[in-house]
């Protein structure tokens, strides 16, 4: 018997893009899981609504609980109009919400975007806090996508998001294993924005520029790269340990950029190559950073025959995690499993996220 689940997945990054939205059906057949993404949209945001996502962690408590109110409401208001407009038939609402804060070694995560005032304002039955669960059972909360990877995309030896930030998974004796390998867009947006731009389309400046040996040299040498898995970082660490260092080059953006990306790939070939158990392994890329054509270039130099980068289609690309958190949701109405503790360190698997329903 073929169980189907309607639900619309909602992912707000930490590359301050936007809002994606992706309606997909998941089926489930004898505990295997398929997927038909059947419509979707990314809704950017504003300069006031990234910065005020971009500051929220430097909110006091009370003026950050407003925020994650409206937020929410705001996140069901878009989710409205999208299900509205493509005459759709939901069974829930699966919402990331957006972090602002991760510091699972002090025990907390906080993702806004209230479930209820998304709920009440989309008239949906809405799942969402999918991190808190596994940090309070001792775990980082992060990353959650291969959940997704082991059930819909297991035919490949790793899975590389390039999102804010940059994490992979794959499986290790018997066990997924996952963990945040470090920066992707979050450094490449930061640089572009400082100059009035939204982002390195296609990499194009990136590629013109030429690398600062200092600049590079200084972000290999993060602590965090030496670090065990698990391991996940977030925007605090960005703005801790990764600015002071790019503002200290009073270099070109593209010289900037050029040198970011060559730090990227620097740390995510080095990881594939450690854990890579054959030559010519596959290595399925998605979010933003693969749109980004000299990351995608240099990655493959840097890899060399150690693997092959297989690029889906675009929507794949911008939609996967949505996509991921639409099955995290079906898999918390089932009550299964959909966070893995080979990936985040936590006690035990368990069956997060928090279900709330419209007023």
């Amino acid at each position: 018997m073929i169980k189907t689940h309607k639900i619309l997945g909602l992912m707000s990054g930490t590359s301050l893009d936007g809002l994606d939205l992706a309606y997909c059906l998941i089926q489930e057949k004898d505990n295997r899981y398929t997927f038909e993404i059947k419509a979707v949209d990314s809704i950017s945001y504003t300069n006031e609504m990234q910065l005020r996502l971009k500051d929220a962690i430097l909110l006091p408590s009370d003026a950050l609980l407003k925020f994650h109110n409206s937020y929410g409401t705001w996140l069901g208001e878009q989710a409205k109009k999208f299900i509205e407009a493509n005459a759709l038939e939901v069974d829930y609402i699966a919402s990331h919400g957006h972090t602002t804060h991760h510091q699972p070694e002090n025990g907390l995560t906080f993702q806004i975007g209230s479930g209820q005032h998304l709920a009440n304002a989309s008239g949906q039955k809405v799942i969402c806090d999918f991190r808190t669960n596994d940090v309070a059972l001792g775990g980082q909360g992060a990353p959650l996508v291969p959940i997704g990877d082991r059930l819909f995309f297991g035919t490949y030896d790793f899975c590389l998001n390039l999102g804010g930030i940059s994490n992979v998974s794959f499986e290790h004796r018997g066990q997924r294993i996952a963990y945040d390998i470090g920066l992707a867009n979050m450094i490449l947006n930061q640089i572009t924005r400082k100059n009035g731009l939204e982002y390195d389309k296609g990499g194009k400046l990136a590629k013109s520029g030429k690398i600062i040996p200092e600049m590079l040299s200084r972000l290999n040498a993060l602590e965090f790269y030496r670090l065990p898995f698990p391991k996940s970082i977030g925007y605090e660490w960005f703005i801790k340990e990764v600015v002071p260092i790019v503002e200290t080059f009073p270099h070109r953006m593209e010289d900037l950029l050029c040198t970011s990306v060559h730090h990227i790939c620097d740390q995510v070939a080095m990881q594939v190559k450690q854990n890579s158990k054959k030559e010519g392994s596959t290595l399925f890329i998605t979010g933003g950073g693969a749109l980004n054509d000299y990351l995608t270039e240099t990655l493959r130099e840097k890899l060399g025959n150690t693997a092959e980068l297989v690029v889906p289609s675009k929507q794949l690309i911008e939609f996967k995690e949505a996509l991921v958190f639409a099955l995290m949701g079906a898999l918390r109405a089932e009550q299964k499993i959909n966070v893995l503790s080979s990936v985040t360190g936590a006690k035990t698997d368990s069956s997060s996220g928090v279900i709330f329903l419209p007023s």
